[in-house]
């Protein structure tokens, strides 16, 4: 149940960050109160996780996923340009939550 919450909280976190680019430095209301609303619903589901997560590997997979998935709706929906850079970036968060968890639980 943990990695459920977990990736509710990673989709809050990442909707509430896309809304964020939406709200304009918060000058929109939907958008900065999609923001707000995200944000709160993203730390009680994370909070919810850490029950049955360790910290470390909930951590890892909540900023880790959400960075490369924010990156990616970065390139598809603001049209940020897509280069050798990015995608090494990418490769190396997803690349260093994978090793984070392969250390296991102690």
């Amino acid at each position: 149940m943990g990695y459920v919450t977990l990736a509710g909280a990673i989709a809050a976190e990442v909707a509430a960050t896309t809304a964020m680019k939406y709200s304009q430095g918060f000058t929109r209301l939907w958008p900065s109160l999609l923001t707000a609303l995200g944000y709160v619903v993203s730390f009680l589901l994370l909070s919810q996780t850490l029950k049955s997560v360790g910290i470390g590997t909930a951590y890892a997979i909540w900023s880790g996923v959400g960075t490369a998935t924010i990156a990616v709706l970065g390139l598809v929906l603001f049209d940020e340009a897509l280069t050798l850079t990015r995608i090494t970036g990418i490769l190396l968060i997803v690349g260093g939550v994978v090793v984070l968890n392969l250390g296991g639980a102690h």
